[in-house]
């Protein structure tokens, strides 16, 4: 079991039911997958950058992503229908805990002036996502190997159905939010 999980089991859910006043435990909110894309625009001219993206998406999650493909034509960005543009992957179980483990600890605090997440970037739903500029705060990356630098998106999907019981959910977790500084 993963570290986060097994804290998830442990601290999480009696500290939840406690806030959201809730004592069945199959009614308080939890993780269901967390989806990580990249989309390789560039790829439409070169192939093996997006080669280069599914070897870095592979290191990153442990799992090998599937390539997507455009769904429309579009003239003005020379794209086609059934281009490949981009690749995902999507993470259930221990992978997902333990990708979301080295997400809070290690690649958050590394990226480059850091002042917590944004708290409002829910979808009305619970889920949240977020955006990385560069695949290199990742401690798998080898920088020296970089050819191109891409950037990523990463959404954490939750069973609750408002923002504010996954925004507690996720604090429970330990995501860095950046607290509102309205004076």
């Amino acid at each position: 079991m993963a570290r986060l999980q097994q804290r998830y089991t442990s601290e999480i859910l009696p500290r939840l039911a406690e806030q959201l006043g809730r004592s069945n435990p199959h009614a308080l909110p939890k993780l269901t997958k967390i989806v990580v894309s990249m989309g390789v625009g560039k790829s439409i001219a070169d192939s093996k950058i997006l080669d280069d993206a599914v070897e870095t998406l592979s290191m990153i999650t442990g799992q090998k992503p599937v390539v997507t493909q455009s769904r429309k034509s579009i003239s003005q960005f020379k794209l086609r229908e059934g281009m490949s543009v981009g690749c995902a992957v999507t993470l259930r179980g221990k992978r997902m805990y333990e990708f979301l483990d080295r997400l809070i600890t290690l690649v958050l605090p590394r990226v480059r002036d850091f002042r917590g997440l944004n708290p409002n970037a829910f979808d009305g739903n619970g889920n949240y996502s977020l955006g990385l500029s560069e695949q290199m705060v990742f401690p798998e990356i080898n920088a020296d190997k970089v050819k191109h630098v891409q950037g990523m998106n990463i959404a954490i999907v939750t069973t609750t159905r408002n923002d504010d019981e996954g925004r507690v959910l996720l604090r429970e977790f330990g995501m860095p939010f950046r607290k509102d500084m309205k004076a």
